[in-house]
């Protein structure tokens, strides 16, 4: 279930993982992100649906 149209389920953020470190995401809701820091990765969450591709990421400064 999710929070309303668009709107991505918290408890399914919450059970990923990084791709990459298989480490912690942390969820930034305003950019629409999952944040791997330890890869310094940034994952988009596009249409309510997480895409876990390291190519799709965003590299973190």
């Amino acid at each position: 279930m999710t929070d309303g149209p668009g709107e991505t389920d918290r408890h399914m953020l919450e059970s990923l993982v990084c791709p990459v470190t298989q480490g912690r995401l942390s969820y930034d809701a305003a950019a629409q992100e999952l944040i791997s820091a330890t890869a310094h990765l940034a994952f988009p969450i596009r249409n309510g649906i997480p895409i876990m591709i390291a190519s799709e990421a965003r590299e973190l400064e």
